[in-house]
């Protein structure tokens, strides 16, 4: 018999938990910097940075020093205005006190501090604050400087005059919380790319990373006069591509306190990369800004080809596909009212930026055109390549679904399914290999597991369009089996599977199986990797015995320490098998080791950055050989498990 009455029966008032202060940051970490692992870590610097970029925005900066000190300790100085020392009415305390403790607070709400702002929540420096054993913030007012020392988020000593000085600025220094963080270990590049966006994004601004955790310091400065255009450009050339047109496409518009700039060039590559930033926040999830500038620049392309008779009478309007195959945007908008969703800034929401863009890129890019018809053309005679290998992509896939409906299950025929459709609990291995495959097979556990083999190398889509994908043997399978679509069509409430596992051999062939997998899902199953459906299997490399003990080594770090755990003595023999594919591998081996979910080591997929992540893949899985070599010596001393 089921109760109605609650097994608690005290609950009150007195059970209620007000969160005071900065307490509700180290409770909850996460909904304020996205995570406490590496991208939460970083999100802190970006934090106090923002704010010296913010006082540039304003005019008052113009060198924003960013150093990394032994025992990952943080640095930020600039040179401008210097948070104010004054007492705040309301608090009773000094405003730069305010900042750091009291969430909401800062001088980016209302009245003349500043008028365009990224960090419009006013929880930046109270979150680091919070989320630091220690932080110590130095200002300087032009007469004074002072300093004030927090750990933990409270507050140690009350703000203290230091000397006096005759410049103005700001200096933040702290250390992450290890008891909040899963590790305190920045990336020196990590930064350096997010530092490199503001420098593009803020021309003239001069910007400087410092490494100073080694006995040789790493230094960088970040300098660009050409402001975005300079950025179309330097992806350009780190990516290795050829571009269409040798000059960047650039447009500005102001409206009173409302700016908006877009910079664009084509390249020869079939991929379109869109960055698009709000008072210098990457809006890695779009929105308005971005939405309004894609709506024009497709109604551009049509109207201008119509006027010309590029588009006959007869021929579809080009898709936004179709415009955008090679093109490379920054859009960068700055607006006083900036409306994000969530704390990390991900979406801008703003409907009168749509607007604004819209009408920017237009009336521009026609204008434009007719100035540069024969860049026009160039640019039209992509899009109808871009087009005619969509329709051919649309031809190909509907001959597919006939040739599928025609046959007795559309199922690819190679596909072992699972009897489950419950997607969060299936999974599906893609095993390289006939042989592994059926070891796979006989050894799965088939309620929730599914494998598909596959034999031979797949098309390399980096150097392929979508029609190309649709008549390749080997990715069809995997299409087929998943069930979203690719493309425009992708659609992920059809997948079938919540695990897609990638399984090959740990050798050259297996690495390079598993990187043109994760290309194509990049390209065209992008939501894949960004909602963490995407693993790749680890097999042991090694299985060491010794009587009847058996252990599997995933490295040779871990067998090294079986050996001395088998035979502690060193008096007997461990014998050591290498496995060079999973095929050498029974079935109950592979489940033991790689396929069961109670023993097994599998890596999810992330994406922590998708602009750098474009960048590799093109360059790696590209044409161009000068890059991919340039690359390969860079990270030639990091490779593990070469064989030789």
């Amino acid at each position: 018999m089921v109760s109605n009455t609650p097994q608690n029966q005290n609950y009150d008032g007195s059970q209620i938990q007000v969160l005071e202060g900065l307490e509700a940051v180290r409770k909850r970490p996460g909904m304020y910097i996205g995570s406490t692992g590496p991208r939460g870590l970083h999100h802190l610097v970006y934090e106090i940075v923002d704010n010296s970029i913010d006082e540039a925005l304003a005019g008052a900066c113009s060198e924003i020093v960013v150093e990394m000190l032994p025992d990952d300790i943080i640095r930020v100085r600039d040179n401008g205005r210097g948070i104010p020392v004054g007492i705040q009415p309301k608090m009773g305390i000094p405003a730069v006190t305010v900042v750091f403790t009291i969430l909401h607070a800062g001088g980016k709400f209302g009245g003349s501090g500043y008028k365009v702002s990224g960090g419009l929540h006013g929880v930046g420096a109270s979150v680091v604050n919070a989320l630091s054993e220690w932080l110590e913030v130095e200002v300087c007012d032009g007469q004074h400087r002072y300093y004030q020392r927090f750990e933990r988020g409270n507050t140690i000593c009350d703000l203290q005059m230091m000397g006096d000085v005759d410049y103005t600025g700001t200096q933040v220094v702290f250390k992450a919380d290890r008891q909040i963080f899963e590790t305190t270990a920045y990336d020196y590049d990590t930064l350096l790319t997010r530092l490199r966006e503001q420098a593009f994004l803020n021309a003239g601004v001069n910007i400087v990373l410092r490494d100073l955790r080694q006995q040789e310091t790493v230094e960088e400065k970040l300098q660009y006069e050409g402001g975005i255009q300079s950025f179309v450009e330097y992806i350009h050339q780190r990516k290795g591509v050829e571009v269409l047109h040798d000059d960047v496409i650039y447009f500005s518009q102001k409206d009173g306190d409302t700016t908006a700039e877009v910079a664009m060039q084509y390249n020869d590559s079939y991929n379109e990369l869109i960055l698009s930033f709000a008072n210098n926040i990457h809006t890695s999830e779009g929105g308005t800004h971005e939405v309004g500038f894609k709506a024009a620049l497709t109604r551009a392309m049509n109207d201008y080809a119509r006027r010309y008779n590029i588009l006959k009478e007869n021929d579809k309007n080009l898709s936004g596909e179709d415009v955008r195959e090679g093109l490379t945007t920054v859009i960068s908008v700055k607006l006083t009212d900036a409306q994000f969703e969530g704390q990390t800034k991900a979406k801008l929401g703003n409907t009168s930026i749509r607007a604004m863009v819209d009408g920017m890129v237009y009336d521009k890019l026609i204008t434009y055109f007719e100035e540069n018809p024969a860049v026009a053309r160039a640019i039209m005679d992509k899009a109808l390549g871009a087009a005619r290998a969509r329709e051919a992509a649309r031809k190909a896939r509907d001959l597919t679904r006939r040739k599928s409906a025609l046959e007795t299950a559309s199922l690819p025929g190679k596909l072992a399914d699972c009897s489950s459709k419950d997607v969060s609990q299936t999974e599906i291995y893609i095993v390289e290999g006939d042989s592994a495959g059926g070891s796979a097979k006989s050894g799965r556990d088939r309620r929730f597991q599914a494998i598909l083999p596959l034999w031979g190398k797949m098309l390399n889509v980096e150097k392929a369009r979508l029609d190309k994908v649709y008549g390749n043997d080997k990715l069809m399978p995997v299409i087929t089996a998943l069930g979203t679509g690719i493309g425009e069509e992708f659609d992920i409430e059809k997948l079938r599977y919540g695990k897609v596992i990638i399984m090959a051999d740990a050798d050259v062939d297996g690495s390079h199986i598993r990187t043109l997998l994760l290309t194509f899902f990049f390209r065209f199953m992008r939501p894949l990797i960004e909602e963490g459906h995407i693993h790749i299997a680890q097999p042991p490399l090694f299985k060491l015995t010794r009587g009847k003990q058996v252990r599997y080594a995933y490295s040779d770090e871990e067998r090294d320490l079986y050996i001395k755990e088998l035979n502690p003595e060193g008096n007997g023999k461990v014998d050591i098998q290498r496995y060079k594919g999973l095929g050498e591998m029974d079935p109950e081996q592979l489940w033991e080791t790689t396929m069961n979910p109670e023993s097994r080591t599998m890596l999810r997929v992330e994406m922590a950055d998708a602009v750098k992540a474009d960048e590799i893949f093109t360059v790696l899985m590209g044409d161009k050989v000068g890059p991919r070599r340039e690359f390969i010596e860079s990270n030639a001393r990091y490779v593990q498990n070469l064989d030789i």
